[in-house]
């Protein structure tokens, strides 16, 4: 975690910035460290980062677009080192806070947090220690827990909020069992809509004053639900024929499938709640690209996986210990699973 004065510099960096642009990942964890920071300063605009693995010079558009006097990026892994060529030239500070792997030679301009630590805290845990609003509690509890943490301030979640959690130390039966699992899904989600949907869900969001206001499914968080629900549809379809390959399984669950909608993450993450025992593999073929996006999950994998990976070329892979993702052929698939196979019998 961030020691006192670690937390007290990330504390000036925001008070100093006027009109600063957060970068986050596109995911639950990335969406609530940005709302944490921004509803703190109370100013600022939130871009959400898709595609992988680093973020590309292309984001650079969106600094001079919007005017920004500081850049802070948030649980992004990897960031180009084109787009920090493209920052240096117009000399803006840039705040980086993080939990991937360590990241080494970066500019001196750059600010970077990222505290080691076996516990793998969420980024917006770190966020949260930064901005410390009790109003804003539960956006650091569906941050911490989307990412399969549960954090030192849930008891004190329980007592405000018992009627959306559960008593459990275990950040996935939380996530499956209580309606923070429920927020997640319609963050998690809401952020797969068009850019005009999920600008109007940031905004809503850094707005927001309790968590019922998201639940309630009003007419500010219309476009949420909508989307929670056209998706959550396709999703259950494949968590129930995820299930069955599951049973069917031996160490490893490998689920397939293709479609307009890549939802592997979400899928390995519940497959896994569900077998906790085996490997967690689940590949999302994009046909028209010809690649494949995979999540895997399982304890202590990421270290074979990468070994896996260097059989193959044009491929690329990260993330956690026990959460990984990687990015190959689609050609390479049936090849990638033997050896997963091969690995893990």
């Amino acid at each position: 975690m961030l020691d006192e004065k670690q937390i007290q510099t990330l504390r000036e960096h925001l008070e100093r910035s006027q009109n600063p642009i957060f970068f986050f990942d596109n995911d639950p964890d990335g969406l609530c460290a940005f709302l944490l920071l921004q509803r703190y300063i109370e100013r600022g605009k939130g871009v959400a980062i898709r595609g992988a693995p680093a973020m590309s010079k292309d984001y650079f558009r969106k600094v001079v677009e919007l005017n920004a006097d500081y850049i802070f990026i948030v649980d992004r892994a990897l960031v180009s080192e084109e787009f920090f060529k493209e920052v240096e030239k117009i000399n803006l500070p840039v705040v980086w806070i993080d939990h991937h792997d360590i990241q080494k030679n970066l500019p001196e301009f750059v600010d970077y947090y990222n505290p080691v630590s076996e516990k793998n805290f969420p980024t917006s845990y770190f966020c949260y220690q930064v901005s410390q609003k009790k109003e804003d509690l539960w956006l650091a509890i569906v941050g911490c827990i989307s990412d399969a943490f549960v954090p030192d301030f849930y008891k004190e979640f329980q007592e405000k909020y018992p009627d959306l959690s559960i008593d459990s130390d275990d950040a996935l039966k939380i996530r499956y069992n209580s309606n923070i699992g429920k927020l997640e899904m319609l963050f998690r989600f809401g952020l797969k809509d068009k850019t005009t949907n999920v600008i109007s869900m940031i905004k809503f969001l850094m707005k927001v004053e309790t968590p019922y206001e998201v639940l309630e499914g009003g007419k500010k968080s219309y476009l949420m639900h909508k989307r929670f629900n056209d998706i959550e549809k396709k999703y259950k379809k494949l968590v129930e024929k995820g299930i069955s390959v599951g049973k069917d399984s031996k160490e490893v669950l490998f689920l397939r499938y293709s479609g307009d909608l890549s939802l592997s993450s979400e899928l390995s993450n519940e497959l896994k709640y569900r077998f906790p025992e085996k490997i967690v593999v689940v590949a999302y073929v994009d046909e028209s690209k010809g690649k494949s996006n995979i999540s895997i999950r399982g304890k202590n994998v990421k270290g074979k996986i990468l070994k896996i990976l260097e059989n193959f070329e044009n491929s690329s892979g990260g993330g956690h210990e026990n959460a990984v993702g990687v990015q190959i052929r689609k050609n390479d698939l049936e090849k990638f699973h033997s050896l997963l196979n091969k690995e893990f019998q």
